[in-house]
């Protein structure tokens, strides 16, 4: 098992709500195995933490079980009764847990949403309590959920009685792939970076992989096996959040597939518009899709449901529906070897190209808030118009200065040529201010020729290579 690795800014947001004043009702949400209950058990580690985790029980049993926990932490109640007889005596409870010494009472309902799915008067009951009671008290209280669909679409929301209590509301995201790489350090950076790519910096896929073994035997044993633990990873995440899996599947296989335009995506799948409109919807709130643009369109040029892109977001998605949902028939048959060698492989640097992107912005976003840059931008990302497209693109608010930047992810090192395209592309449909300064970067994970770098100084290119990056 590899220690606990990253997540500073989450313990931060944490350690901040602990320390305010009164009580703190602090939700956190995020999509499976990707860390949360693993962050907030290190945060409670030594804080004496009533840490509950639901289940999918019905709710007489939650009740029994919840009661438990909390008199196990010598509350008074517990010499006359064994589980309380309602969730409002179970939930006021909470004020009685002893101190102890501790800045706070600590208490953590995990998976909370198979609570409040099995009683709906849950929420109702607890704001009631929060308004009366426990807000006044020493108290953190912490909602965790999995289920993104039920967190945003009912917890969250201006219907739930819990709306506008939480005094702290954090989503958990992927980790960036300078924590991703700190999973495998007996691996070389070509290694880590697509390692990061495959797993896209979820956590628990990445404690999966071990750096004592190749980078092939893991992507074997641990996704392409029949059996192995990530096989079938993608297929039980999409039965947890979705009533029509089959359907999901036919429209993430088209988007993995390279058709990510609207009008693309309804041809290939023959799915009606209206409907497939409400599937990519879905998708996108989960987190597995995402609706691209360029990176200085406007709100009103992002209405229209045909307009931007459709990409797959979530990283272990794109790699499951390219190399295994589309290989099922000889991975059953165990052929899991040919299909590594003969398909994955020698695909590898190109499918690692475009979360290469996505490395390079993290990089310039850190240099960024460091001001390590020859100005602060305040918008970054991918730029295309009909004749042009540009990797990165990062402005400042007026856009009188930008960043133009060019990513490469190959073996071999960039030469001059490749820095001459990179300046003669045209920037004229870029809108920005008049008499604009634009900086040149260049990314090559292959480093550059000697011919590159005296170009680059002639010309005023920022050459970044892996090393740089690292």
């Amino acid at each position: 098992m590899k220690n606990f690795i990253g997540r500073e800014e989450e313990l931060a947001f944490l350690q901040e709500r602990y320390e305010a004043e009164g009580g703190q009702l602090v939700i956190v949400y995020g999509r499976r195995r990707i860390g949360k209950t693993e962050t907030i058990a290190r945060f409670c580690d030594g804080r004496g933490a009533v840490f509950f985790t639901c289940t999918q029980t019905d709710d007489k049993e939650q009740l029994r079980n919840f009661s438990l926990k909390l008199l196990s932490f010598n509350l008074p109640q517990g010499q006359y009764i064994t589980e309380f007889s309602s969730w409002e005596q179970a939930l006021l409870a909470m004020r009685d847990i002893p101190l102890q010494g501790w800045r706070k009472r600590l208490v953590v309902i995990d998976e909370f949403p198979y609570m409040a799915r099995e009683n709906a008067q849950i929420p109702s009951i607890l704001q009631k309590l929060w308004d009366t009671e426990l807000k006044n008290l020493d108290l953190m209280l912490i909602l965790c959920g999995s289920s993104m669909s039920y967190m945003e679409k009912e917890i969250l929301s201006e219907k739930n009685p819990l709306y506008g209590r939480a005094s702290g509301i954090y989503k958990f995201a992927p980790m960036g792939y300078l924590d991703s790489a700190k999973f495998f350090p007996g691996w070389d950076r070509r290694d880590k970076i697509i390692a990061h790519s495959i797993l896209g910096g979820i956590p628990y896929y990445l404690s999966q992989f071990d750096d004592d073994r190749s980078l092939k035997d893991n992507i074997c044993r641990n996704i392409l096996r029949r059996g192995a633990i990530l096989y079938s990873e993608p297929e039980f995440l999409m039965r947890q959040e979705l009533r029509e899996p089959t359907t999901y599947n036919t429209i993430i296989q088209a988007v993995a597939g390279g058709k990510t335009a609207f009008n693309e995506i309804q041809q290939t799948t023959l799915i009606e518009k209206g409907k497939l409109s409400v599937y990519l919807k879905n998708l996108i709130e989960l987190g597995i899709i995402v609706r691209e643009f360029p990176v200085f369109s406007s709100e009103r040029e992002k209405q229209p449901v045909q307009r931007g892109l459709y990409k797959l977001k979530d990283q272990f998605f794109r790699f499951w529906f390219r190399f295994v949902f589309s290989n099922y028939s000889s991975l059953e048959f165990g052929d899991w070897e040919n299909v590594y060698d003969r398909i994955v492989e020698p695909s590898l640097n190109e499918f690692v190209s475009f979360p290469f992107e996505d490395v390079c912005i993290e990089w310039l976003r850190c240099r960024n808030k460091e001001h390590g840059l020859p100005f602060v931008f305040t918008k970054a990302g991918r730029w295309w118009s009909k004749d042009v497209e540009l990797d990165i693109v990062a402005a400042n608010e007026d856009k009188s200065a930008l960043i133009s930047a060019e990513c490469k992810f190959h073996n071999s090192p960039v030469n001059d040529s490749d820095l001459a395209r990179h300046l003669a592309k045209k920037l004229d449909a870029l809108p920005r201010a008049d008499g604009a300064e634009v900086f040149y970067w260049y990314f090559s994970w292959g480093g550059y020729t000697k011919e590159a770098a005296d170009f680059a100084r002639r010309n005023g290119i920022h050459l970044v290579s892996a090393e740089d990056m690292l």
